[in-house]
């Protein structure tokens, strides 16, 4: 383990945010990741990096949120503040001690704090965009995350640690390759306008002139392996099924099916969920497109719930309600970014303009 975490910390102070020395790097977690948190300071101090650190302990959120007055739910940090808007990296190590401690947190509440985080949330999106700040999203195993997955502790770290390449004696050099794989896709797609998704319950296209298919390839998201962009927010029409359970927000949706018209949502129908997607569906933004992505990591083969793994499953297409992208030239903002998924395995077809590139999951160059 000692020997993974140090190779997990390493690729990620090296590769995923490239930290030099006499750059600030903001870390943070959860005490469960202690371990590997431990391992990331010390690869970064020694690449003579600043580094600051924020741990959070059960339960903080949950009473920050139920506990909190109005002016205390107002404040914004002044550490993660200056983070967001001066610092060069910025590694997010997700170690949840329960997945589902904010699904029933005051909506009022929660409602207050969204509003006052919005400034800083513009600010992220917009250096992270043009990588003025480094970013990167990756996962601790913790029980909580083994037990939504279905997996005990010990599967779920293989799991983990196969998915970021770090069984492999040089996991940067297969991260490389993988980029190298993702670009000849980004190539083709950014020479194309239009691209069309068909399979089981799907038949949507959009627009992709003007914007930009981003090559996923471990340095923002670790593990990735999707290629991603914006479309056109009034380009989306047709209808879409995610055959896959939509989780956001603690919540698991089932059985999503989507019809659209001119890029905005006229109706919407799930088989479990209904309600909590009815309210989501509510906020300013979220009845239109963000993302539109097609998934390419193939080692990922099982869903767990777990968005950050489950959206670069091989053979699938997500895409996302809400925010858009700013460095694919998305326009689209919103509270909201809701990925969903759907399986292109069993007879799924991608066609960029109307030429079919893709077939039962694979790519066909």
């Amino acid at each position: 383990m000692n020997t993974i975490l140090k190779k997990y910390a390493d690729l990620l102070v090296h590769y995923c945010v490239e930290i030099k020395s006499g750059e600030k790097l903001y870390i943070r977690s959860t005490t469960l990741a202690e371990p590997l948190v431990r391992e990331v300071y010390r690869s970064a101090i020694r690449a003579g990096a600043h580094v600051e650190v924020d741990m959070d302990f059960e339960g903080k959120n949950r009473i920050f949120l139920t506990e909190g007055q109005e002016h205390q739910l107002k404040r914004v940090s002044p550490m993660y503040k200056e983070a967001m808007e001066t610092f060069d990296g910025y590694i997010y190590i997700r170690a949840p001690f329960n997945l589902r401690e904010g699904a029933n947190n005051p909506k009022d509440k929660s409602g207050i704090r969204s509003k006052a985080m919005a400034p800083i949330s513009k600010r992220y999106f917009e250096r992270t965009a043009t990588k003025e700040l480094k970013r990167n999203l990756c996962e601790y195993p913790t029980h909580a995350g083994a037990q939504n997955a279905g997996m005990s502790l010990e599967e779920y770290q293989e799991f983990i640690f196969g998915a970021c390449n770090l069984f492999l004696d040089d996991p940067k050099q297969a991260w490389l390759n993988r980029r190298k794989d993702q670009q000849k896709i980004v190539d083709l797609l950014n020479n194309r306008d239009k691209v069309q998704y068909k399979g089981e319950g799907i038949d949507v296209t959009f627009s992709t002139k003007g914007r930009t298919w981003i090559n996923s390839d471990g340095q923002t998201n670790m593990p990735s392996g999707e290629v991603y962009t914006s479309p056109v927010e009034d380009s989306v029409n047709g209808v879409v099924h995610f055959s896959f359970p939509a989780v956001y927000m603690g919540h698991e949706v089932e059985g999503v099916t989507l019809w659209i018209k001119d890029g905005y949502v006229e109706k919407w129908e799930a088989k479990r969920g209904q309600e909590f997607m009815d309210r989501i569906l509510k906020a300013d933004g979220a009845r239109r497109f963000g993302e539109a992505a097609i998934g390419t990591n193939y080692n990922i083969n099982r869903f767990t719930k777990n968005i950050l793994f489950d959206e670069k499953i091989g053979g699938t297409i997500h895409m996302a309600l809400g925010q858009s992208y700013l460095q694919t030239g998305g326009k689209n903002q919103s509270s909201i970014h809701w990925d969903m998924i759907g399986n292109m395995v069993n007879g799924g077809q991608i066609f960029a303009d109307d030429e079919m590139i893709y077939e039962d999951g694979k790519f066909l160059f």
